[in-house]
């Protein structure tokens, strides 16, 4: 079994279905779902702006400091379940200003469920939500910076990135680097080539969470490849979404042939029904990934990670 390593996964989109329905419950039900049958069948998506939607709905049952102990608690145990030994997540403390929750207890809060869990290593990463605009980045960071020291290592920006370009947050990005944190930027997801590009000349991220639409740009694919820019590729999130309307149509494969380096992660895997082992599986059912070209793409994933470069030469000599 490969060592399993995931570096784009999104917290509030890996909540496990009882720990949401438990939630859901806690805050007085919703008549659309019922019953738990009901609450996995809403997580199916007719387009990206549907799966936007739907994430802010799930996410207004998550209220209180202790609701975000309980997911980190349940989270972390469903991925030792997995067998994940280590895991880069996003979460995203903007979303619930709304209910007057602080950034730094929100960070406190999570760390705490997912220090009660042990066998699996968890790096946070904040993301700063594009659809907040780039005060509330620059506010998000200053009080993040706070409490780094609780495993926050790098910055994230996701949201509604076709309606908020990467150019308005560079200054967030500059000063994000500045603090010592380390940078990844969704793009090419719901936008096209012009957005990854953004992400690397006006924000210099180091990863490009998703980039699945760089194929629109013969010469992006040259210059990815060439300067070894990870790519956080999460292909059945993009099926689920209609970014690509079928795992055979993914481009990650023509990535990989390319030398460009990507990696295999699940982004909101309660949300699609998906699982790292899962991941690993489809690309070699789909897309005719050999067995040694999924041990690259595990090792993909921990060159790419932020892990200290002894925590991934250990990691890395398990493939072997």
């Amino acid at each position: 079994m490969l060592p399993l390593v995931e570096i784009h996964l999104h917290l509030e989109g890996a909540i496990p279905y009882e720990a949401l329905w438990q939630l859901i419950r806690k805050y007085g039900g919703d008549p659309s779902v019922p019953d738990m049958d009901a609450l996995v069948k809403r997580f199916r998506f007719t387009d990206f702006g549907h799966f936007i939607e739907t994430w802010m709905w799930k996410s207004a049952f998550i209220r209180e400091y202790e609701d975000f102990t309980f997911i980190a608690e349940q989270f972390a145990l469903d991925l030792r379940n997995q067998k994940i030994l280590y895991a880069e997540v996003h979460y995203s403390p903007s979303d619930f200003r709304n209910f007057r929750l602080d950034v730094r207890e929100i960070t406190q809060a999570v760390r705490k469920g997912l220090d009660r869990v042990a066998g699996i290593e968890v790096a946070l990463i904040i993301d700063l939500v594009r659809n907040y605009g780039p005060e509330n980045a620059m506010r998000t960071l200053e009080e993040v910076n706070e409490v780094k020291n609780l495993g926050v290592v790098g910055i994230g920006l996701g949201g509604s990135e076709n309606e908020f370009p990467a150019e308005l947050y560079k200054d967030a990005f500059e000063h994000a680097r500045k603090l010592g944190f380390h940078t990844t930027a969704h793009a090419g997801e719901a936008a096209g080539a012009p957005s990854i590009r953004a992400a690397l000349t006006a924000l210099r991220a180091e990863r490009i969470g998703h980039g699945t639409r760089a194929f629109e740009d013969e010469g992006l694919l040259d210059y990815l490849a060439g300067h070894k820019i990870p790519l956080e590729m999460c292909p059945y999130s993009n099926v689920c979404t209609k970014v690509v309307p079928d795992m055979a149509s993914h481009p990650i494969k023509r990535y990989f042939d390319r030398g460009i380096l990507v990696s295999i992660n699940t982004d909101d895997p309660k949300m699609f029904g998906n699982s790292l082992s899962g991941e690993y599986d489809m690309m070699e059912k789909h897309l005719q990934f050999s067995k040694q070209d999924l041990k690259v793409l595990s090792a993909n994933a921990i060159r790419s990670s932020w892990l200290e470069e002894e925590k991934k030469k250990r990691l890395l000599s398990l493939i072997d």
